[in-house]
């Protein structure tokens, strides 16, 4: 039987419309936008039946199994859990909430109810992420040594909750893959901010920082990784970057985009160390039904495409990728990654970090419930 799921939030979550209606294991059943004139734009263009303005009235039919929540950031949480006490598992854009009150809840929903929840990181699925992941399962990067992430990017002109935003309260996009290729677990972290923004920025949070820059210590093994980000006042063209450094080889993000990768090989001679790779696609990986959404996106009735998808560069083919292993996760009742427990580890990574930062660098542990259980 296919799993029946409702796209809740139509911007960014257009883009995921046709790749649920083409999974061979999904049914996309209904949709819900606040603006009815919008919701019926999109429901006309992909020939969607059921159609909500209302999240709650939503929730009340019997007939939809899962959401997947593509609304502003501070609904996730709220929205999140009012899913689960309606017994519908979830999909949700980053990050998986702004508090770590919030983030508890839904762990704790999760595993009352024995409902599914999958926070829809893209760079764990990014292209360049998996090629960097099968090096590391095929062994070749050798004894991991060490894991850096950024995410950079002009915010200005973003509009509601976005102007003055603290740095790490949205910083899954670099946390994920530094925790996510060795499917390790935040244990402490420790971070500094650096920098000044305009005062018409600092009052809507009360946060100066211009970037955030966090030292994350990994439970149980001898690795860290640094992560930074810089969402204003900060001259840098979008970046998300994941850097990894092993015994054996290295890999490191380009530093402009459209660039390839380059890969650091020990043991060679100087000047044969470095080469550039250009990154493969994984659309293998994925039923033959939605492999080509790794390279083309959906777009917006105007012709254009969302911000975050604009500047994300298409996200590294990753949309696909998230759909399959939400629907294969409801399928087979395994946990893909990254489950409740492991979202709410790296979203309580960024609210701990920006905490840390406000105190001077202070460390700050992980709450137990963002950690395996034992």
């Amino acid at each position: 039987m296919k799993t029946r799921i409702a796209i809740v939030g139509l911007g960014f979550g257009a883009e995921f419309i046709p790749i649920y209606q083409k999974h061979p294991d999904a049914d996309l059943v209904a949709i819900c936008q606040r603006n009815e004139k919008s919701l019926n734009e999109v429901g006309d263009q992909f020939g969607i039946e059921k159609r909500f303005t209302s999240y709650e009235e939503l929730l009340k039919d019997p007939d939809i199994d899962a959401v997947h929540i593509n609304t502003p950031i501070p609904n996730h949480g709220a929205q999140s859990i009012q899913a689960l006490k309606a017994g519908k598992h979830v999909a949700c854009t980053v990050p998986m909430a702004t508090s770590l009150e919030e983030c508890q809840e839904i762990v704790r929903l999760c595993e009352e109810k024995n409902l599914k929840y999958m926070m829809m990181e893209t760079v764990v699925y990014a292209r360049e992420f998996l090629y960097m992941k099968d090096l590391y399962e095929k062994g070749e990067l050798g004894k991991v040594q060490f894991l850096k992430a950024s995410h950079q990017q002009d915010m200005d002109g973003w509009p509601n909750y976005w102007p003055g935003l603290p740095p790490m309260h949205y910083a899954t996009h670099c946390v994920g893959p530094v925790l996510g290729l060795t499917r390790s677990e935040a244990e402490e972290v420790s971070c500094f901010g650096s920098g000044t923004i305009r005062e018409e920025l600092i009052s809507e949070y009360n946060s100066p920082f211009a970037v955030e820059s966090c030292h994350i210590k990994f439970k149980d093994s001898d690795l860290t990784g640094h992560v930074y980000r810089s969402l204003f006042d900060t001259a840098r063209q979008y970046r998300e970057s994941f850097e990894v450094y092993g015994s054996e080889k290295s890999v490191e993000w380009p530093l402009v985009e459209n660039e390839e990768l380059v890969v650091h090989t020990a043991k060679k001679p100087e000047p044969e160390i470095p080469s550039k790779v250009e990154c493969p696609d994984f659309a293998h990986l994925l039923p033959k039904e939605i492999q080509s959404f790794t390279t083309h996106g959906v777009y917006n009735n105007d012709g254009e495409e969302h911000l975050s998808f604009t500047q994300g560069a298409g996200h590294g083919g990753s949309h696909p990728h998230l759909v399959h292993q939400f629907v294969d996760m409801l399928k087979t009742g395994e946990d893909s990654y990254p489950n409740a427990r492991q979202s709410a580890n790296i979203t309580c990574v960024g609210i701990l970090a920006h905490e840390s930062a406000l105190q001077g660098g202070i460390t700050l542990k992980l709450p137990e419930f963002t950690l395996r259980k034992s």
